[in-house]
């Protein structure tokens, strides 16, 4: 089963993704169980078959070791062992070749079966007892015909094996505050990619306004015009700045740019989408709904440097 050339995401701001579903398997006791995954067919360049791993001394547990795909060496990662699965044995394995945090990386999984479209707001935030039971490691879950499918904080696992990047910290430590202090409406469904966020922007002397996905923003934003409008005030006497991921239940962060831009009163507030997706067709579908700039996650330099200069609104 190897194929490649997965399909675009559907029409920008449309709030619906297609997620590539695939299984990992656990021997238990009272038989085979499936775990029933989905990652956003944005993040996927091919699913392949295993390919040969080289094994690496002094890494993470999950690190399998290295793989060649495509002639680039990259980094291959078992999800059953982060999960801390007893794997059956002798069961088929494939590669997910994934691109994201401007990364490549070799998802190990059991089983690719297809490509599913749903719109994000079909995707509800995971029970807790659940998602407790994967490190809080669920950013949702969506029911297709034949089952639910689990989305994964992908951000939150490769944190979790210490092979997440986060850029120019050290220059954004050593450097003084932001000569401007602005308030940053932050959306972020993951909450290690939240906490990220906050610690060098809150670092930098800003203000930040967390909210979970784009619903949530949207509800905050329309308050905050009430407010100005029955005050007589602009918006961004309240707020300066939006950071919005794209990839979030309920209302994704393109739909939400989308809303903002066409909507009198808030269009005039910049929106910096900041994803995991460093793909040119994201980036493009970005500007497309009216995003002021596109970021991949996590370059704190340019984090600080877009917040001063939209924040001062030049």
């Amino acid at each position: 089963m190897e194929y490649s050339g997965l399909p675009e995401v559907l029409k920008t701001g449309s709030n619906e993704l297609e997620l590539v579903n695939f299984r990992i398997f656990e021997d238990r006791p009272e038989g085979l169980y499936a775990w029933n995954f989905g990652v956003n067919v944005a993040k996927v360049r091919e699913v392949l078959r295993m390919p040969p791993v080289t094994r690496l001394p002094n890494v993470p547990p999950a690190v399998e070791g290295l793989a060649e795909v495509r002639g680039e060496m990259i980094p291959v990662v078992s999800l059953a062992r982060w999960m801390g699965l007893h794997e059956p044995p002798e069961r088929k394995k494939y590669l997910l070749h994934l691109e994201f945090l401007r990364e490549h990386v070799g998802i190990v999984v059991h089983d690719a079966r297809k490509i599913v479209r749903v719109s994000w707001q079909e995707v509800r935030r995971a029970p807790e007892g659940l998602n407790q039971l994967l490190r809080g490691r669920i950013t949702g879950i969506v029911d297709v015909e034949d089952g639910t499918i689990l989305v994964l904080d992908l951000e939150g696992i490769v944190s979790d094996i210490g092979i997440l990047k986060v850029f120019g910290m050290e220059e954004v430590s050593e450097g003084s505050k932001s000569e401007g202090h602005y308030t940053v409406l932050v959306v972020e469904d993951s909450s290690v990619a939240m906490k990220i966020i906050k610690d060098i922007l809150e670092g930098a002397g800003h203000k930040v306004i967390p909210c979970e996905d784009g619903e949530e923003a949207w509800e905050k934003l329309t308050q905050l015009l009430e407010k100005a409008q029955r005050e007589g005030k602009n918006i961004r006497e309240y707020l300066q700045v939006i950071f919005t991921d794209i990839e979030m239940p309920r209302m994704d962060g393109l739909t939400l740019t989308k809303k903002i831009k066409e909507t009198p009163g808030l269009m005039h507030l910049p929106v910096i989408v900041n994803t995991t997706l460093s793909d040119e067709a994201n980036r493009e579908k970005a500007f497309l709904v009216g995003a002021d700039a596109y970021l991949v996650k996590f370059d704190a330099r340019e984090m600080i440097q877009l917040v001063e200069k939209l924040g001062r609104g030049s």
